[in-house]
């Protein structure tokens, strides 16, 4: 079934305890759209760089069989920039520059061709551009997944629950899931962030796996202890295209095929953490990530 993901395209500029990038591609819908083009060949992209991105990373997104249609190009503008520096534990890190360029204005315009889309992935955009894209689909799709951060929740609370309303799933790290609830225990804090409209809940933990919420039940998905990570940037964002890839491969929505959907994202993101941006995922073979579900599986059989 057709996915349609918005979010950014973007630049990064990417320093860990391993190494330094200069600028290299990046964006959260460029990761959930590589992820999800390994379960569905129907992924439909809507984002905006300047006339500064190159031709080639465009035409890879291409040949994973990503619709660019809705890739605005604005001439004479710059692409959205971002650089971090991470520190030895990999799960903090500093951000150094933030140059909005042409995401300060950013209209989401959808076309025609992609009005059929039965799930959409809102990649972590204000709220009001979320419920925007949303309200201009002519039909509401089957799943509406979303993506948020602490920053929207830090100036933006309101818009924020207002675009609850209007999802399926929200995904979400520990941390912001206690700042949105105002609920330290976990379970707490999904049931109340549940009851703000999300049927299911995602809570991303990192290094330490994920906890999946819904229909009265909660899974919990570990994660693959990797000898190396390279590079955190963009797991989060290459979880949630395995994610919703995963269920528009299916085109079933419920909780036990959310469950096969969080550990299929859990393996793109182990395969994302391996190598500085999207170097790693965009040339897995089927093997690779079958075998990589297949460690995840042992890790929680008795």
């Amino acid at each position: 079934m057709s996915l349609l993901a918005v979010g950014t395209v973007a630049f990064d500029a990417i320093e860990t305890p391993f190494g330094k990038t200069d600028r290299i591609v990046g964006g959260a819908a460029t990761y959930v759209c590589l992820a999800a083009s390994y379960f569905t060949k129907n992924a439909n992209l809507v984002a905006v760089v300047g006339d500064d991105f190159p031709e080639e990373e465009i035409r890879d997104l291409n040949n994973h069989g990503i619709n660019t249609e809705g890739l605005q190009i604005k001439k004479g503008e710059k692409s959205f920039f971002w650089a971090g520096r991470y520190h030895n534990d990999m799960n903090s890190r500093d951000t150094l520059v933030t140059d909005l360029n042409v995401l300060a204005d950013f209209d989401p315009i959808i076309p025609e061709s992609y009005q059929d889309c039965q799930f959409l992935m809102l990649g972590n955009l204000t709220p009001k551009i979320q419920q925007t894209v949303i309200n201009r689909l002519n039909n509401r799709p089957k799943l509406i997944v979303m993506d948020t951060m602490n920053f929207w929740m830090d100036i933006a609370m309101d818009d924020l629950k207002e675009t609850l309303k209007m999802v399926d799933v929200l995904t979400i790290n520990d941390a912001e899931a206690r700042q949105l609830s105002g609920e330290y225990s976990l379970v707490k804090a999904a049931k109340k962030i549940q009851e703000m409209g999300p049927k299911y809940l995602v809570i991303k933990k990192g290094e330490h796996g994920a906890l999946l919420f819904g229909e009265g039940q909660i899974f919990s998905a570990p994660a693959l202890p990797l000898e190396e990570v390279f590079d955190p940037t963009g797991a989060g964002d290459t979880f949630a295209g395995g994610f919703i890839g995963y269920l528009a491969s299916q085109n079933e929505v419920s909780f036990e095929k959310m469950k096969k959907a969080v550990i299929y994202g859990s393996a793109l993101a182990s395969f994302c953490v391996e190598k500085f941006g999207t170097e790693r995922i965009k040339n897995l073979s089927q093997e690779e990530i079958n075998n990589r579900v297949n460690q995840f599986s042992s890790l929680v059989s008795f």
